[in-house]
């Protein structure tokens, strides 16, 4: 089933973005294997070439490695998934500050806010 791009980013990018955050959350295994090319295009309903540069962005990051004649591995190296990790994180929490200050909230309101929702969150899981 073809996925749904944003016009105003490179498909490439936001094909990394996605493996990316699927890396991070766990739903591809530190080693695993990623999908051949031919597959993901097809899942994706994008060219080859595009997931051929994807692949190849992700592993100039060291996010994957290709190994010859087997395909491309999510890494090992933790380190540099734990690096990954932070930068989505940062990116996020940058996102978030940023559209809540152009909504015009301090910060003493957003961290009030932040700090409520997570509240919020642990009653919800203790109830």
């Amino acid at each position: 089933m073809a996925e749904t791009f944003n016009p105003s980013t490179p498909i490439y990018l936001q094909l990394c973005e996605r493996i990316k955050n699927r890396i991070i959350r766990g739903e591809i295994g530190i080693g695993e294997r990623l999908p051949s090319v031919r597959d993901l295009a097809i899942d994706s309903g994008v060219n080859p070439n595009t997931v051929q540069r994807t692949y190849r962005e992700l592993e100039e990051m060291g996010i994957v490695e290709k190994r010859r004649g087997q395909g491309t591995y999510v890494t090992e190296n933790t380190t540099i998934l734990d690096r990954v990790r932070d930068e989505l994180k940062e990116a996020h929490i940058k996102a978030f500050v940023h559209e809540m200050r152009e909504m015009g909230y301090s910060v003493s309101e957003m961290l009030d806010g932040l700090n409520q929702y997570l509240e919020n969150i642990r009653r919800e899981r203790d109830e």
